[in-house]
């Protein structure tokens, strides 16, 4: 009997203009946690696709359980023991989280020849799932009502209700608190006690020296090698993942903050127990951080002020004019724009090209006669944003969906700068990105506020509010509790802000 209960050998996978997987390898042991790292792009979610069933690999061979197998859709993966809880969430949000992780497996009566699903089981069970995880949701409760950092532990929550031997978790605590990174952990221990291998993928690595036994490290679609976790350092995992040393996690702050250019004042939430009576102004060419736990209502303050959120009271001042900002398009008119933290809901089109993901936001800016596009105007805009963004992307017409989730995120940031905004609010700008584009992001922010443009960054992560934020404004249960500079920017005194207990 072989020691791993999972092996990939020489597995290739194309797409075209790139080769996503060039002959990878990769061995689990049962009651072990594997971590799989590597840049975006290096092939990680694409190998894990691969054994899911969502891709089918070009060649190589899948060894489950000392047999050879093929896996031909998620479901096969399923019922042979096989789960995934995927980077980019794909909830339905009008049905409930028992339906949600029943979904495609249902409980259910037979009535003759007619199968009619058991509510009933499905809600008790579900519900005695998540409190055996220790998870505060009501199964019946719908879905689109959680936070995004709750929709990916009803997503892990899924994934341990299959009963699976192998479970994938790619980037699981991407948008989780540090209580809930604690849970999930306990979870993970659990699923190892009783036999089961985890697959775990993340760029956070001090995460991924706490929590696995073994760590495989690819770039650029190639096997570069596996070693015990405690034998490795975040120094070594970096140059194995960029090919070099990689010194400095923040580029040299280069912008000079100027005039005070941007105020939200008395700003109340429509909903009863959101944000109040919210506060702050920005300066021209500023970097200004948003800190806060998951619940402190920052994404919410956010998209009131450009638009998206009812609120009772509340006023924008840009250049000391009053802003009347209802809806989105008014914010845009006005040199607002937003990147939305769900990058994959309501950021990217994934069907539609890098092209048409740039330009859909300016599509007005290139008619001609008012009834045609000026498609060389917008293959200049796309091609100018590639080449000053590095977007590594096949061509133009390739769809985003194929792109990493960095090249993703510049895209994203492509269509909003060919707006040419005054002020861009960027809500999790670098969630689920490597440490290398993660690089390239933050030179991309700190060059917009050298031109005298007023950036506004929200991030679950201090130390990059802290390496690249001029100043940082802390909410808590959504209210302003302080705004640090200077020496005060360190991640004691933002927790100390942040924690309920401590205002």
């Amino acid at each position: 009997m072989s020691e791993y209960i999972l092996e990939m050998k020489e597995i290739c996978k194309s797409f075209p203009g790139v080769k996503a997987l060039d002959h990878v390898s990769f061995q689990l042991k049962p009651g072990h946690v594997h971590s799989l790292m590597g840049e975006n792009g290096a092939g990680k979610s694409t190998l894990m696709k691969c054994l899911f069933g969502i891709y089918k690999k070009d060649s190589g061979l899948i060894i489950y359980n000392g047999e050879e197998v093929n896996i031909t859709d998620p479901f096969d993966a399923l019922n042979r023991g096989i789960a995934m809880v995927h980077q980019e969430l794909m909830p339905i949000r009008e049905r409930s989280i028992a339906e949600n992780i029943y979904c495609g497996r249902y409980p259910v009566h037979k009535y003759g020849p007619v199968s009619v699903i058991d509510h009933k089981k499905m809600n008790e069970d579900t519900q005695a799932l998540l409190d055996d995880l220790g998870l505060d949701f009501n199964a019946t409760e719908k879905l689109g009502t959680l936070t995004a950092s709750q929709m990916q532990l009803v997503e892990i929550a899924k994934a341990v209700s299959a009963d699976a031997k192998i479970i994938i978790l790619d980037e699981p605590t991407s948008s989780l608190t540090l209580r809930e990174v604690d849970k999930l952990f306990e979870i993970i221990k659990r699923l190892t006690a009783k036999g089961c291998g985890v697959i775990y993928i993340s760029h956070k690595m001090d995460e991924i020296l706490q929590i696995s036994d073994e760590v495989t490290i690819m770039r650029d679609g190639q096997y570069i090698g596996t070693w015990p976790a405690s034998e490795l350092t975040t120094d070594f995992i970096i140059a194995k993942e960029v090919g070099r040393e990689l010194k400095d996690l923040y580029p040299p702050k280069v912008n000079t903050p100027g005039e005070t250019i941007f105020e939200v004042k008395d700003f109340d939430s429509i909903i009863e127990g959101s944000f109040k009576d919210c506060s702050f102004s920005v300066r021209k060419g500023e970097i200004f951080g948003v800190a806060g736990l998951v619940g402190a209502q920052r994404t919410e303050l956010m998209e009131a002020i450009y638009g998206m959120r009812g609120i009772t009271s509340g006023t924008v001042f840009y250049n000391g004019q009053t802003l009347k900002i209802k809806k989105p398009e008014d914010a845009i008119k006005n040199g607002i724009a937003l990147i939305t933290e769900d990058r994959r809901g309501n950021g990217i089109f994934g069907v539609l090209s890098v092209s048409d993901n740039v330009a859909v936001a300016s599509l007005d800016d290139y008619l001609q006669y008012r009834i045609m596009l000026n498609h060389k105007k917008i293959n200049e805009v796309v091609n100018k944003s590639i080449n000053e963004l590095s977007i590594k992307t096949p061509s133009t017409k390739t769809q985003i969906k194929n792109l990493s989730g960095g090249n993703q995120q510049k895209v994203i940031i492509s269509r909003w700068l060919a707006k040419e905004p005054e002020v861009l609010i960027m809500d999790e700008p670098t969630r689920g990105i490597d440490v290398g584009a993660k690089y390239e992001i933050y030179s991309i922010i700190g060059n917009l506020a050298k031109e005298g443009k007023t950036i506004i960054v929200v991030s679950s992560e201090m130390p990059e509010l802290i390496g690249i934020c001029d100043r940082i404004m802390v909410m808590c249960e959504g209210r302003i509790t302080g705004i640090v500079e200077g020496e005060d920017m360190n991640q004691e005194k933002i927790m100390e802000l942040s924690t309920p207990f401590m205002n």
